[in-house]
This record gives structure tokens, sequence and C-alpha cells, in this order.
């Protein structure tokens, strides 16, 4: 039979095998623990980043939304701004057109001034020749 020493020394192998076991199991709760925690900081890391994209995007929707009614507004007075423009070119055509038509009377009457000048000019010159004629036959000066 197995003497008490046996017996001791195998219960002291179990005993260091067991210490061996619980120092690996300490190992790796460790591990595990270390794990659980990079997890827990990556899925906050994640949970962050998805926060901050949630933001964004709801920025973006309102400077949509702001962009739409801004562009909106902007086409009602461009709308207005025409029909003002359109308005108030009727009402200023006539008068436009009368300016041209007192225009276009200047420059034919300023033209016939200036035939008339001219006829005028062309017949003084003419009679005065006429009279230096006139008058060298009447003083007898050759």
């Amino acid at each position: 039979m197995t003497s008490n020493d046996d017996i001791l020394r195998a219960l002291g192998r179990v005993e260091g095998r067991l210490t061996g076991i619980e120092e690996s199991m300490a190992l790796l709760r460790e591990d595990v623990s270390d794990e659980k925690d990079n997890a827990h900081e990556s899925r906050s890391v994640i949970h962050r980043r998805l926060d901050e994209q949630m933001r964004q995007i709801n920025l973006l929707d309102k400077v949509v939304e702001i962009s739409s009614g801004v562009d909106a507004t902007l086409r009602e007075e461009i709308k207005a701004l025409k029909e003002t423009v359109d308005r108030n070119h009727a009402s200023t055509q006539p008068a436009l057109e009368d300016w041209k038509r007192i225009k276009t009377l200047g420059v034919g009457i300023s033209g016939i001034i200036a035939l008339a000048g001219l006829t005028a000019g062309a017949t003084i010159t003419w009679a005065s020749d006429g009279a230096v004629t006139w008058l060298r036959h009447w003083l007898k000066i050759n």
C-alpha cells in the first residue's frame, strides 16, 4: 500500500497544480477584465461617434430646411420685383417713346437750321459779290 508520505506528496502535487490553475485563472480573469474594459471603451468611442454623426445630420437637416425656406422667400421676392419692374416699364414706356420722338424731331430741326444757315450764308455771299460790283460801277471804280 501507499504510505502517508506518498499520499502527502500526491496531495502536494495536486495542491501545486491547483495553485497553478488558480494563478492561470487569475491571469485569465485579468485578461478578460482588460478585454471587457477595452471593449467597453471601444463601444463608448463608437457611441460618441454615432452621437456626433447624429448631431451633424440634424444640423444638416436644419440647414437644408432653412435653405429651402430662404429659396422660397427669394423666389417670391424676385417674382414681386419682376412684377414691379414690368409695371414701372409699362408706366414709363410712353414717356420714353415721347422722348425718342422729341429727340428725332430735335435732330430734324437742327438739320433744317443748319441748311437754312448754309442757304443764308450762300445768299449773303452771292449778294455781297453783286453789291461790290454795283458799288464799283456806281463809284466808277474799275
